[in-house]
């Protein structure tokens, strides 16, 4: 592992060498004359028989041992990467280092709670995928005459709602995406400005689709292998399977067919050319069809960034905040979320929130301001008077914000279905906007879909052929107010700042890669192994606690795969970018 393992050996052959020359004994010395003299006459085009390549035992035992050396070091250092990243610590730790030293602890940014927000979200919605299969988990409690579980309730059900998470990852993307150009927008630094939206637009495809591609093809690798026909009835049996059926991708009749499929796909899957939520959609991955909306909300957010660039800071919220009202009344939910993203990232700008605190802020006045307090507050020798009234404002502050998030949570908990019959929705129903939820082309589809036994492919229409709906309008509102809420509470950022929510952050579009395939394939082993020979299904009972049993190894191993595509394929892809932007950009000398 360390590089010495097979110097050390070397040099313990030699010295086991050297020994042995000094005890030979004299016969020993007379046979190796007496072979001198073999050679002399069995010697073939030049060469002694003994140099011969296939009698120099001495020089092939050493080759096999390093041979044998190398292999075992390679074999073991896949078996360690193979190994979750919070697993090889404990498993390494014994290898001595002698070529790097311990690296320092990082602490966690300003921002770095919305990592941990964006990571959380991405468990969420696999475990939506993964309920939903088997429960009604869209209807909220109260609606009809069968939804009266505890897990039904709002903020509880919060935990397995993928829908309004989809909308806490497009506010997280608006704000990311925003932070560094409005950084230097604020600080009149425009040649650099050019170089960042320049960057961020390069390399934006390639961040989300080359996972994505790599993800699909290994999907169809797998079909290939047969890997999905072993769970292919189980997917459509309904007496498993008794809610959401999810398409189970078809095996073609040969490999050239299937990736020819995969090419055609994969085109269909990049399209930018049709603002429907669910143009580009795949069916190989049902999941994935948030990627194309990610790339182009991402396009528009840098264009309408690039031309506000010179605007006054007030004007620049006005202009933002025009083109969200127009947007809002298009029904654009996704776009409303990354504006909102956008200006919650200027705003903390605003208060200072990314200036460091041992050095004066530059480009704003109210960043120069609060410098300036805090300098003078570090100068004083002696801290000033205790006021009662100053101790009331701290509290009320997290109780404000506190208050919020319950709100934001309340609001994100709006039922997927039935918001209109559900007891604390029916008004707040009524009141959203008639033209929100018009009917699109694909929902007069609706009454024509093919059930999920018909064929595979008018499947893709029938799942992702929902149009605009109700949902969308508090599960949005609720996320912008959580994400406000997240960044003006500390119990919130230490929340989303802990080391397994900050972990999750790190694999969070890996958990969003990977669930499908894993669920599809291992998920669906497992549930049915632990049905049928364990629990069994005659009982709602016995039906959940076969759930619950398959989930203590599912989740882990989503976790589990998810941890190496991301450090295998999501990482290289991000580094990628990184180099082949270095390798195709010009200086900006050049350019100016």
């Amino acid at each position: 592992m360390n590089g010495h393992s097979v110097s050390i050996h070397s040099l313990f052959q030699e010295e086991s060498a050297t020994l042995l020359l000094e005890e030979k004994s004299l016969s020993d010395i007379e046979s190796d004359a007496g072979r001198a003299d073999i050679e002399s006459r069995f010697t073939i085009t030049g060469t002694p028989f003994h140099h011969r390549k296939f009698l120099k035992p001495k020089a092939t035992w050493h080759s096999l041992i390093r041979l044998t050396s190398n292999l075992r070091s390679t074999l073991l250092r896949i078996v360690i990467f193979l190994l979750p990243s919070f697993i090889q610590p404990l498993v390494t730790s014994s290898i001595p280092k002698t070529n790097h030293h311990e690296k320092p602890k990082k602490t966690p940014g300003p921002t770095a709670y919305l990592d941990g927000m964006r990571g959380l979200a991405a468990l969420i919605v696999f475990f939506c995928h993964y309920f939903y299969t088997c429960f009604v988990i869209a209807q909220s409690y109260g609606y009809g005459s069968s939804n009266y579980h505890i897990l039904k309730l709002p903020i509880i059900r919060l935990f397995y709602q993928g829908p309004p998470m989809v909308a806490v990852f497009f506010v997280i993307s608006g704000y990311a995406l925003s932070l560094k150009p409005l950084k230097l927008i604020r600080s009149r630094n425009y040649d650099s400005l050019l170089k960042t939206i320049s960057s961020l637009i390069f390399r934006r495809g390639f961040r989300l689709f080359l996972p994505t591609f790599i993800s699909t093809l290994m999907i169809m690798l797998l079909l290939r292998a047969g890997a999905y026909e072993w769970t292919r009835d189980f997917a459509y049996d309904d007496k498993y399977m008794r809610n959401v059926q999810e398409i189970h991708y078809q095996r073609m009749n040969s490999t050239a067919e299937q990736m020819a499929d995969w090419g055609r796909e994969m085109f269909r899957f990049v399209h930018i050319w049709d603002w429907d939520a669910y143009e580009g959609s795949t069916a190989i991955d049902v999941h994935l069809w948030t990627i194309p909306v990610e790339f182009r909300a991402s396009m528009m957010l840098f264009l309408t960034i690039l031309g506000t660039a010179r605007l006054k800071t007030v004007w620049r919220f006005v202009f933002v905040g025009a083109v969200m009202g127009f947007i809002y009344r298009s029904a654009r939910w996704e776009m409303v979320l990354f504006y909102m993203g956008m200006v919650f990232a200027e705003w903390d700008l605003v208060r200072g929130l990314h200036h460091s605190p041992c050095s004066p802020p530059s480009g704003t006045r109210e960043g120069t301001a609060a410098y300036q307090l805090e300098k003078k507050t570090r100068t004083t020798r002696r801290p000033p008077p205790i006021r009662l009234r100053s101790l009331g404002r701290p509290i009320l502050t997290k109780a404000w914000w506190i208050a919020v998030s319950i709100l934001a949570m309340y609001l994100m908990s709006q039922p997927d279905q039935g918001g209109d019959e559900t007891p604390g929705w029916v008004t707040l129903t009524q009141w959203i906007p008639k033209w929100w939820y018009a009917p699109t082309k694909y929902q007069h589809q609706l009454s024509s879909c093919p059930t999920p036994q018909e064929d595979e492919n008018e499947q893709e229409e029938y799942f992702f052929g929902q149009g605009q709906a109700q949902y969308r309008y508090y599960q949005s509102l609720g996320a912008i107010l959580m994400v406000l809420s997240a960044s003006r509470s500390l119990f919130w950022q230490k929340v989303f700042n802990s080391a397994p929510i900050q972990y999750l952050g790190k694999i969070s579009y890996a958990i969003y890669l990977m669930h499908g395939p894993v669920l599809h394939i291992i998920g669906y082993a497992i549930e049915r192994f632990v049905w049928m020979n364990i629990t069994g299904v005659e009982t709602d009972t016995a039906y959940v606690a076969g759930f619950g049993l398959a989930s203590l190894l599912v989740v882990p191993i989503v976790v589990w795969v998810s941890d190496v595509f991301w450090r295998a394929v999501d990482e290289p892809v991000v580094r990628f970018g990184k180099w082949l932007e270095g390798r195709c950009t010009v200086s900006m000398d050049g350019l100016m």
